[in-house]
């Protein structure tokens, strides 16, 4: 299925965020998957994770707050995020508008919560 119309991509709701999924392996990826993360305005710290393989994300629209390890960056619209793996990460928008971007990730990939358990996200699946 080599395109995916806007209107058929998943949606999917975690805490206050909005993941529609693009590309991935059930939707005839092979090797990359894509999803399109949108967090509401005034959110607190996303769940902190780690995923087992880089993940890049490009903002779109709005400001948000990354945390990599120890070290936070002011992400902008325009702006790229490389998330190493196996590396503490999270996003907030304390903003007044909503923040969007796409994300990146491997095909397999896995994310990993604190307490060790590890999943693919169904975006990315």
């Amino acid at each position: 299925m080599p395109h995916i119309a806007a209107a058929d991509a998943p949606k999917f709701q975690l805490h206050q965020a909005e993941f529609t999924g693009l590309a991935a392996p059930s939707r005839g990826a092979a090797e990359t998957a894509a999803w399109r993360v949108r967090i509401a305005p005034g959110s607190g710290p996303g769940v902190p994770h780690r995923l087992t393989r880089e993940e890049i994300l490009v903002a779109l629209t709005g400001r948000a707050t990354a945390r990599i390890g120890d070290a936070e960056h002011d992400f902008a619209a325009g702006d790229a995020i490389v998330v190493p793996p196996f590396t503490d990460f999270s996003l907030s928008n304390t903003g007044g508008e909503p923040f969007e971007a796409i994300a990146i990730l491997p095909a397999g990939a896995r994310a990993m919560l604190a307490d060790g358990s590890l999943f693919t996200p169904p975006w990315a699946a």
